[in-house]
């Protein structure tokens, strides 16, 4: 099953073409499953499992594991890496039949993903008072994330050349290696090129727009880090993170009219169920009008 598991990482990062993300979490999945096999198929003298003996009470008993111990999401998330597996499998040779397609997918919790307030975000954007080499980075990631409602990765794989300012866009590779044209804030401009001004004195060994203090490239760790940290000093009661940022985006474009299908384009999502997610903001505002304006409300 590990020489299979290798051979499927391949195939998602040269054939589909994923993201390194996306293959890390589907082999990551993998190898945990085919941890819980070896402790409860492997017999004495064997090394490895083999992929052909793997059945549907196999899988079973492994979500049925998982639910004492994950989210909803993460267990969906899991067997869909199975099923997955086991059809590059069938179209490996290697087995005839997908047994994980009979488990049922568990029914996943509905949640309104967290945003800030329009109020916050100020807060938040505004914290950076250093007007040095890195405060005016720091700025700069925080009004491109919330002005653009990029992901993490997307972010911290800007290059100098993907940037115009004076058409106010930035161009960033999302899911899939899919490139997309997302729009540039005054603001977000205006915070860029007083960070590209200062660039320089960073020593650039990359050609990335982000770079760290020894002239790198700025990791998503890094970018976290420093989103965490001004939301702190903010007194931010909220876990907020670079993905709260771009649903605050989405939520505060939703609140204020922004068509669904154009916020879809600008995230990036293949589905627009994906951005449905973010109607609950337009529902409340429709809720709160009714509540101030019918008369028998």
């Amino acid at each position: 099953m590990t020489n299979c598991i290798k051979r499927y990482k391949q195939y998602l990062l040269y054939e589909r073409n994923y993201s390194e993300n996306t293959v890390r979490a589907y082999t990551t999945d993998l190898l945990h499953f085919r941890d819980f096999l070896s402790k409860k198929k492997l017999s004495a003298g064997e090394k490895d499992i083999d992929v052909a003996k793997i059945e549907e009470t196999d899988i079973r008993e492994y979500i049925s594991w998982l639910y004492t111990r994950n989210s909803k999401s993460s267990i969906s998330r899991k067997l869909t890496s199975i099923r997955t597996f086991l059809e590059f499998l069938i179209r490996e040779g290697e087995i005839q039949k997908n047994s994980a397609k009979l488990v049922p997918t568990p029914k996943a919790e509905k949640r309104t993903p967290a945003f800030l307030t329009v109020d916050e975000v100020f807060l938040l954007v505004e914290k950076p008072k250093d007007k040095g080499i890195l405060g005016l980075r720091d700025r700069a990631i925080l009004e491109l994330l919330y002005s653009s409602g990029l992901r993490v990765s997307e972010l911290s794989g800007i290059d100098l050349k993907d940037v115009n300012l004076n058409a106010s866009f930035v161009k960033v590779l999302g899911k899939g290696s899919v490139e997309r044209i997302v729009p540039l804030g005054s603001k977000a401009i205006e915070s860029i090129r007083n960070y590209l001004v200062k660039r320089e004195e960073l020593k650039p060994k990359v050609g990335y727009l982000f770079l760290n203090s020894r002239g790198g490239k700025l990791s998503e760790r890094s970018v976290a880090r420093i989103v965490k940290k001004y939301a702190t000093i903010s007194g931010i009661p909220k876990n907020v993170s670079p993905h709260v940022l771009r649903h605050t985006f989405a939520t505060h474009l939703l609140g204020d009219g922004a068509d669904l299908r154009a916020i879809q384009e600008m995230l990036g999502h293949k589905s627009l169920s994906t951005t449905q997610r973010y109607t609950h903001a337009s529902i409340e505002k429709i809720m709160q009008i009714y509540d101030k304006t019918h008369p028998r409300a």
